[in-house]
Formats: C-alpha cells, sequence, structure tokens
C-alpha cells in the first residue's frame, strides 16, 4: 500500500479533509495530515485567504516541506487547493516521489523547477466551472502540465465548486466527491 502526504485546503485541516484521509486509511495506505494553519480551521473561505496571505505563502511552502522532512522519500503527495502548493512542490522537488494528486488547484510548472519529473505521474481533480480554478489560471496550468507529461490526466466534474470534497463545506457534492475517492483508491493503487 502506498503512503502519502495529504496537505488541507486553504479553510484548515477540517473534519472533511481528516475523513477522506481516513477513506484512503481504510482502503491500507498510510496517511500523514499535516496542518499547515497549526491549528486553525475557518469558517470562510476569505477568512482562510487572509490567514494564508497573513503567514505567506513561502512559510506555508516551508511547512510543507518540514512536514516531509521525517518521512521516507517514496510518497504520494497530495493536496485540496492550497495544499497543493506544497505538495506540488514536493513532487517536483523531492527525489522518491511516487506520484500527485491535486485537487482544485494546479501551479504552472516553471513555479518550482524547469519541467515535471517524467516518472512521477500526476493527477488534477477540480470542477469544470470552479470560479477559483479557471479564473487563477489553475486549469491553464493543468492542461499545460497534461500537454507535456505523459503521465499526467485532467478529471474536469460538472459543477461550479471549489471545495466540492469536503463533506463538512456547503460547496459539497457527493456525486464528484465520491468519484475523486474512487479515482484516488485506483491512482494510489
Amino acid at each position: 500500500m502506498a503512503g502519502v502526504l495529504l496537505f488541507h485546503h486553504v479553510q484548515g485541516l477540517t473534519p472533511g479533509v481528516r475523513e477522506f484521509a481516513e477513506q484512503l486509511r481504510a482502503a491500507g495506505h498510510t496517511v500523514h495530515t499535516p496542518d499547515l494553519f497549526d491549528g486553525r480551521v475557518f469558517d470562510k473561505f476569505e477568512d482562510g485567504v487572509a490567514h494564508a496571505e497573513e503567514i505567506g505563502f513561502g512559510t506555508i511552502l516551508d511547512r510543507g516541506r518540514a512536514a516531509a522532512d521525517n518521512l521516507p522519500p517514496d510518497l504520494f503527495y497530495a493536496g485540496f487547493s492550497l495544499g497543493v502548493l506544497p505538495a506540488q512542490m514536493l513532487a517536483q522537488t523531492r527525489p522518491g516521489a511516487k506520484g500527485a494528486l491535486l485537487c482544485g488547484a494546479c501551479i504552472p510548472v516553471s513555479e518550482f523547477g524547469s519541467g515535471w519529473p517524467a516518472d512521477v505521474p500526476v493527477q488534477v481533480h477540480a470542477m469544470e466551472d470552479d470560479a477559483v480554478f479557471v479564473g487563477d489560471g489553475d486549469l491553464e496550468a493543468a492542461r499545460a502540465l497534461v500537454t507535456a507529461t505523459p503521465a499526467a490526466e485532467l478529471f474536469l466534474y460538472p459543477g461550479d465548486q471549489h471545495l466540492f470534497a469536503d463533506p463538512g463545506l456547503p460547496g459539497y457534492t457527493p456525486a464528484a466527491a465520491d468519484l475523486l475517492l474512487t479515482r484516488t483508491r485506483t491512482f494510489l493503487s
């Protein structure tokens, strides 16, 4: 079974993110869920964004790197929304990465090096009309990644919710969340 380092979204390490991790653990995977926000959880997306901006994205990346320091290198790196930052950075730069699961975000590959490692498979999952994913350029970055990387896949789900896989949030979309979980389990296998 796989080892997974799963990073939470901008609202923090919510019960919904923990539940996703538990579902992967129930399938036999070892899942680590570091808290990038030191215990802070936000009811509103905007409040989480403000907190992330206050502590700085460099700090978030540093905390993600530190979370991986004492773990074996042969991990799958996964992230929801904001958590894609450290997940993608580690998948691109940390030797031994087994794969990356990027949910609700995709950063241009050039942010973390000259290209995606050819031996690291990656999946990007988002809703096709998610204003954050489409409007912030993540869709464009995901399409460029898929075009340049044979081991990359982009899955677009019908709808417009950003954090569609977190059952504790208003945007939760059960059918899409179930399909994401199924695809994740297959990917990790």
